[in-house]
């Protein structure tokens, strides 16, 4: 347990956080009429780098380190600016296409993903109890996607390979130095992947004159939704230990089908259920059998210990 360790207010921030990343996802599918799933990107990221430098500000490590800006693996902090940029990409594209439950709670496979590529990426040992966690929550996304049924649409594959690509960006975080401040990362993260979305942007065609003070306000919100979900996850995981945010994190699934059907009427039952059950039962799993093992591990350096 880490000192200081305040885990009930540490939950509520990280479930504040989730209901600002679906705010962030009602706004991005309401835009997505007008703009495009690159623009949304870019503008997200854009105003998204305030709460990103709020964050740095408040890390009392970034100071003690001597406010610091370089740092070691700086090409490595790019590159996962570079994957966010893509992760984004794809999610906010199949927001503006997808019912929103659908497209959110596929996301969810990111937890299955990070398992898997733990293995080639930091050489984790995956015992059968995960990879048959990881089994159970893709037979879940294979349901919730419904392939070789006539509802099937190519554009499911979107938000699953947002979650591969966000798995990627959580398994990269355990390889930077632990001496480096996690709100310096998500700086270099953001920053990176505001560039990268305006490229992508202008690729498409350019940027979409914004069309009212309605809209801007809109674009604003969405940013600063994005960005402070960003800065209260930070805030949370210093609080507590991970593993004792994790399992709230699918509480998402539920508030993600209820703000669809409240603002855009939209009620997924029969792509959603069961899937959504098993995806959320495999990232438990996992969960569970980390926590295993870090209580034996915990249990193994004690009696070394004495």
């Amino acid at each position: 347990m880490r000192p200081n360790d305040r885990t009930g207010l540490a939950i509520v921030l990280s479930l504040v956080a989730l209901t600002l990343f679906d705010a962030m996802g009602l706004v991005i599918k309401h835009l997505s009429v007008t703009y495009s799933a690159a623009e949304l990107s870019a503008w997200r990221n854009l105003f998204g780098i305030i709460p990103a430098v709020v964050a740095l500000v408040l890390s009392r490590q970034w100071h003690t380190d001597g406010r610091r800006l370089r740092i070691r693996q700086w090409k490595l902090a790019l590159l996962r600016g570079a994957i966010v940029t893509f992760a984004q990409l794809f999610f906010y594209f199949s927001l503006g296409v997808m019912a929103f439950a659908t497209a959110s709670t596929i996301t969810y496979a990111n937890a299955l993903f990070m398992t898997a590529l733990a293995v080639p990426l930091l050489g984790e040992k995956v015992g059968w109890v995960r990879w048959g966690a990881v089994l159970i929550g893709f037979v879940g996304v294979l349901l919730v996607m419904q392939p070789g049924s006539d509802t099937f649409s190519p554009v499911a594959l979107l938000p699953l390979g947002a979650a591969a690509f966000y798995a990627l960006v959580g398994v990269t975080a355990r390889m930077m130095d632990d001496d480096v401040p996690s709100p310096l990362i998500n700086l270099y993260s953001t920053v990176t992947s505001l560039v990268g979305a305006f490229l992508l942007a202008l690729s498409f065609g350019g940027f979409t004159p914004i069309q009212s003070g309605t809209d801007l306000a809109w674009i604003v919100a969405m940013g600063g939704f994005g960005g402070t979900a960003v800065l209260f996850l930070v805030i949370s995981y210093r609080m507590t230990e991970q593993s004792n945010l994790a399992p709230f994190s699918y509480f998402g699934i539920p508030l993600a089908f209820l703000l669809g059907w409240l603002f855009f009427g939209e009620t997924p039952w029969d792509a959603l259920f069961p899937g959504a059950l098993l995806i959320a039962a495999g990232g438990l799993l996992i969960i569970w059998r980390e926590r295993q093992r870090s209580r034996i591990s915990e249990v193994r350096q004690d009696v070394a210990g004495n």
